[in-house]
């Protein structure tokens, strides 16, 4: 009886693949973190050498635990019926520890640190406690508690590392995230019960592609954001102008390219799937890498249209380059998750891309003249 009760919790094969509404709600929160993480890329601007490479590695230790959170949440609805109340509960109190993390997030590794700490650990020890207990006797239930098991072991490295000396910190919390990656790829293994590998779970592929795909348009509908606030926070200019103009062409040609074919078919690709978990796993870790491109570069927008006259500084070509660098090297990946090959085209951009690093490094942004010609306003400042 109580395995039958704890049934009711998983989806069937027959739900709709689509996000429900309380997804949707739930992804502002990550609307809200993701402008964090992009404030916080924004601010190494002017670092170079080991400053621009701590501070880069500090902002992508926080961006990587948002990304457990919400990667987690979206297989846990994937994986069972978000219409039941214990799930939409969990959805929610998920969406508020969210949101918690991202307002802390620009002083997380300073004096916020604890309850950064403190909302991620309670997603991550409790979350899976829940949906244990409302599992009641289905043999499923095992799972969320092997989660909860590892997330109690790296526990008190987190928290160590939020109350301990702040030169510990990134230590600390780079090795507890290190082994919580580590412990989601090996599938949360436990002494006489061995691993749960989630690329052998039963889960609804279609919806876990289609949660996919949202987090991407989210990532750049930041970068839409950030173009238009910047651009209207300062004066104008003809080089400004076109930096906006260009900052906004290539966010769509972002989309245009993540779309063409491969982001387009994910969708088909996991709903027909033998095995969609496996799919699921493999595209999790390429989405990850496409939303952190999307985010590197729409700070390159943001340096570009703040200051697009002098050369650039040297941090600029990471944000720059790098993004759309890092972009079209992920969405090459997916391209062969989906079809087992690689276009040309792409390794051609990947590749020009290259090519013109070394001219972005002495070139003013968007040089005066062309700008002036392009907009038609000759002489503007």
């Amino acid at each position: 009886m109580a395995a039958r009760r704890g049934a009711e919790l998983l989806r069937p094969p027959a739900s709709s693949g689509r996000a429900t509404l309380l997804e949707l709600f739930f992804d502002l929160a990550f609307v809200v973190a993701l402008a964090r993480v992009s404030q916080r890329f924004a601010a190494l601007g002017d670092d170079t050498g080991w400053a621009l490479v701590t501070g880069f590695g500090r902002t992508l230790l926080l961006f990587l635990a948002l990304w457990l959170i919400w990667s987690h949440t979206a297989w846990i609805t994937s994986r069972y019926e978000p219409e039941q109340p214990v799930i939409q509960a969990v959805v929610v109190g998920t969406m508020f520890a969210g949101l918690v993390m991202a307002v802390t997030l620009p002083r997380a590794m300073e004096e916020r640190a604890v309850q950064f700490t403190v909302a991620y650990l309670a997603v991550m020890v409790v979350r899976p406690l829940v949906v244990g207990v409302a599992l009641r006797g289905h043999p499923r239930r095992l799972v969320p508690y092997r989660l909860a098991a590892w997330a109690a072991v790296t526990a008190p490295v987190w928290l160590a590392g939020a109350l301990g000396p702040e030169r510990l910190r990134v230590p600390l919390w780079t090795l507890a995230l290190a082994v919580d990656y580590l412990a989601w790829t090996l599938g949360w293994p436990l002494p006489r019960v061995g691993a749960s590998a989630v690329g052998r779970w039963r889960i609804a592929g279609t919806h876990l592609a289609d949660r996919y795909q949202q987090m991407f348009l989210i990532a750049l509908g930041e970068s839409i954001l950030v173009i238009g606030m910047v651009y209207g926070g300062v004066d104008y200019s003809a080089e400004r102008a076109a930096a906006f103009v260009v900052a906004f062409a290539t966010t769509a040609l972002l989309w245009r390219i993540y779309f063409h074919r491969a982001g387009l078919l994910l969708t088909e690709a996991m709903g027909r799937a033998a095995m969609p978990g496996r799919l699921g796993a493999t595209s999790e870790r390429t989405h990850l890498v496409i939303v952190l491109s999307v985010l590197v570069t729409s700070v390159g927008y943001e340096l570009v249209i703040d200051s697009p006259y002098g050369p650039p500084r040297p941090g600029w070509l990471l944000f720059v380059v790098g993004g759309p660098a890092l972009f079209l090297v992920a969405r090459m990946r997916l391209e062969y998750e989906i079809f087992g090959r690689v276009s040309p085209s792409r390794l051609i951009g990947l590749l020009l891309l290259l090519l013109v690093t070394p001219a972005a490094a002495l070139w003013a942004p968007v040089p005066a003249p062309a700008a002036r010609r392009f907009l038609g306003v000759p002489g503007l400042r």
